[in-house]
């Protein structure tokens, strides 16, 4: 059973490729997390917002990230952290063409 987790925050600091030249290291870190199936990076200028949108394998390490990142983000300086997951339905999501397995090197 796969589980979306959505993440959002206030960030007015930089956008588009300075976002995506200042977080490498941390892609590639979080990339590594136990569970992990993939990341979606979101970022509107507009609303100065930023996150992201993860899915994970299963709840427990979905909701072992969250908490760990969650802090990780609060000591960036970040606050007013939104977090939801979500139970993904497979079926509905395949028929619409989602991506619910880790591609395979």
């Amino acid at each position: 059973m796969a589980y979306l987790l959505q993440v959002d925050f206030p960030h007015d600091v930089i956008f588009g490729e300075d976002f995506s030249n200042a977080f490498v290291d941390l892609a590639k870190n979080i990339s590594e997390e136990s569970g992990l199936i993939w990341k979606i990076w979101t970022e509107n200028e507009q609303t100065k917002e930023a996150g992201g949108i993860y899915l994970f394998d299963n709840e427990a390490d979905a909701k072992r990230y969250l908490e760990m990142h969650t802090k990780r983000l609060e000591s960036f300086g970040y606050s007013d952290i939104k977090a939801k997951i979500f139970k993904v339905n497979e079926p509905l999501s395949s028929i619409t063409n989602a991506t619910l397995t880790k591609k395979r090197d």
